[in-house]
């Protein structure tokens, strides 16, 4: 879910109590305008997803994985307290650097502690400030590990700054978010993981697997209304970044599945015909057009299996709940 920026190379070696959050030297405000904009132009208008997560918006996901119809939170955190000792004896080695993409307040990757136990952790975000908090949060929990937040949008190449530890890392990629990717972005983003593996890394990564229609479209369009909160909120981001001037109430959530892609996808749909001004420009909307803001594919486990394959990667583990919806899968670098 998670400002397009390159990350300073700045050298960090974490120690003591105190958790170092690590920040770009680009100007995200600016890339992020002119990205927003660049897509508020094309013919079929689409916001990046990434735009949810400012600090409102990582408050409203929040709220969402508590939701009834919301099973992909629950589904994941039960089959990682079932299975953490599993997972940890088929990682093979403790004392690892637990690298969390996406991390948002940390807590699944923190469930993880425990059964890991590891030396460093490293929290990667889109939103820093969000971050920043759930870090110094989690550091008085656990004051013997190292923490390092870093803020980066997961869009762009990842670059981990300097003294995070080469060996032992554990890529954790928890909460389906794979799937918001297209699948050939999925395969260049996994594959970009795999470059910075030696061969006592591996990669820990939560897939929300292929399901009924009625179950996913419930899990996007919540009764009260959270996930609809969550979409809009994208909104009131943009008019932030972007100086546009969008009117919330001109606007409305949809969820639909697309079966032929496999994927749920998020859109905001005009309620009527609008005018959407920004410094320089405008756009006008005709009533039902619509702005797409997300995908989240659902995989079969094989197809994922043969994603995870072209990357470079080769599947240890994996593990599932009863009702096979959600799956957590361990893959190492693969060999020539």
């Amino acid at each position: 879910m998670p400002t397009a920026f390159t990350l300073a190379s700045a050298s960090v070696a974490p120690s003591g109590p105190a958790p170092r959050v690590v920040a770009s030297r680009a100007s995200p405000v600016v890339a992020g305008r002119d990205e927003l904009l660049a897509g508020l132009r094309a013919p079929n208008a689409a916001i990046p997803p990434k735009y949810f997560y400012d600090t409102l918006g990582s408050t409203l996901f929040e709220a969402i994985t508590e939701l009834d119809e919301y099973y992909p939170t629950r589904t994941e955190r039960a089959i990682l307290a079932a299975h953490d000792r599993e997972i940890a004896a088929a990682f093979g080695r403790t004392g690892c650097t637990l690298i969390d993409l996406g991390a948002g307040n940390g807590e699944k990757a923190a469930r993880l502690f425990s059964a890991l136990r590891p030396r460093e952790y490293v929290a990667i975000d889109i939103s820093v400030d969000y971050l920043r908090r759930s870090l110094q949060a989690l550091q008085s929990r656990f004051p013997h590990v190292a923490m390092t937040g870093v803020g980066a949008d997961l869009v762009e190449p990842l670059e981990l700054p300097g003294g995070i530890a080469g060996q032992g890392r554990l890529f954790f990629y928890p909460g389906s978010s794979i799937g918001n990717f297209l699948p050939h972005e999925a395969q260049r983003f996994l594959a970009g993981l795999r470059a910075q593996l030696d061969d006592s890394g591996a990669l820990l990564v939560g897939i929300d697997l292929a399901k009924d229609a009625r179950t996913l479209r419930a899990a996007y369009d919540d009764a009260l209304g959270v996930t609809a909160a969550f979409n809009l909120n994208v909104l009131r981001h943009a008019n932030r970044v972007a100086g546009t001037d969008f009117v919330l109430a001109d606007w409305r959530h949809v969820a639909l599945f697309d079966a032929t892609h496999g994927r749920i996808e998020m859109h905001l749909e005009a309620r009527r015909a609008v005018r959407v001004g920004w410094p320089g420009g405008e756009r006008r909307f005709a009533a039902g057009e619509r702005i797409h803001t997300e995908n989240s594919y659902k995989y079969r486990l094989a197809d994922f299996a043969g994603l995870l394959g072209r990357a470079g990667f080769v599947v240890q583990g994996r593990w599932l709940d009863d009702r096979e919806r959600f799956a957590v899968v361990l893959a190492r670098p693969q060999h020539a």
